[in-house]
């Protein structure tokens, strides 16, 4: 592979501070690492010898596996630590914890948490890469570039593509990465769902509201289901499932008012029969499995570029 310009910068943090020739970056590298990781032996040396720690306060299927398949990919060390069995439980703070780890030899720590600027504060406080793999409603800025390089990979340039996210805007830090990167690619956003689930400085970020799907679905290019989390129904944010999903949720008879090459995709997990019905996630529209792989590639990338990326092979 050619060689490649790294990020400058220490952390990665979220999609709002990047600018758009640092996301244009991680993508284009994103490419190339999907390449690398489809072939028979998927390693590179890239990273030999660095030391990554996964520290997770919030389980995690895909996004923690991705990153630990990123790293063996480019040949890294890495550690998954387990908070219930950790220090933490005994009342360490995360700054502590974070330079604790830090004075090991770690390069850089992958970290989520419930709380909105954990990561910030973190990266402030250590010399060390942080990288975002979540904080509570703020971002999730992988899944939001994972998102956007499988639409890139199916319709090409975004520019005024309309993308509709639909679900718990209010709660969802995929909805927050997904705006702030494609708005910056010049995507068209619109975001549905229940009012009491769309926050009020939402169309502060570039996006457009509207509570009618089926009037939206109509002219998308792609339509981004969010997960719906149980328990805000018994918040009294939406008045029960079967509600929602009659409003919100994609179904086959829904789906054919949508373009013939309309592209659904969903972060997972799913809820089958709320946000989607197993009709639809299961049909020809989809790409939430291609999102499951392009996560891989994407992360890949990250690492690449903030820990390895003047090095070339």
């Amino acid at each position: 592979m050619n060689k490649v310009k790294s990020l400058n910068r220490k952390d990665l943090l979220g999609l709002k501070e990047l600018t758009l020739e640092e996301i244009k970056l991680i993508l284009k590298t994103a490419h190339s690492m999907k390449e690398v990781a489809a072939r028979p032996i998927p390693k590179v040396p890239t990273l030999l010898g660095k030391h990554i720690i996964t520290l997770f306060y919030e389980a995690s299927t895909r996004t923690r596996t991705s990153f630990n398949m990123a790293a063996k990919i480019l040949s890294a060390n890495i550690t998954n630590i387990a908070v219930a069995s950790s220090s933490i439980v005994k009342g360490e703070n995360l700054i502590d914890t974070i330079k604790n780890l830090e004075v090991m030899g770690v390069d850089a720590i992958i970290m989520r948490h419930s709380m909105a600027g954990a990561p910030h504060l973190a990266a402030k406080h250590c010399n060390i890469s942080i990288i975002n793999a979540g904080d509570g409603f703020d971002e999730h800025p992988t899944q939001g570039l994972l998102d956007i390089f499988t639409m890139q990979e199916k319709k090409g340039s975004l520019k005024n593509k309309k993308v509709v996210i639909v679900g718990d805007i209010l709660h969802s830090r995929v909805a927050r990465s997904n705006i702030w990167g494609l708005t910056k690619l010049g995507a068209k956003v619109v975001v549905v769902g229940p009012p009491t689930m769309i926050p009020k400085d939402i169309e502060e970020m570039g996006a457009m509201v509207s509570y009618d799907l089926d009037r939206e679905i109509r002219d998308a290019d792609f339509i981004n289901m969010l997960r719906i989390q149980k328990e805000r129904q018994e918040k009294g944010l939406f008045p029960s499932i079967e509600e929602y999903a009659a409003l919100y949720g994609l179904n086959a008879e829904r789906m054919k008012q949508a373009k013939k090459d309309v592209v659904v995709m969903h972060p997972g997990p799913i809820n089958r029969g709320v946000e989607l019905t197993s009709e639809v996630a299961d049909g020809p529209y989809n790409v939430i499995l291609e999102q499951v792989t392009n996560g891989v590639a994407v992360r890949t990338a990250l690492l690449f570029l903030l820990l390895g990326g003047k090095n070339s092979h």
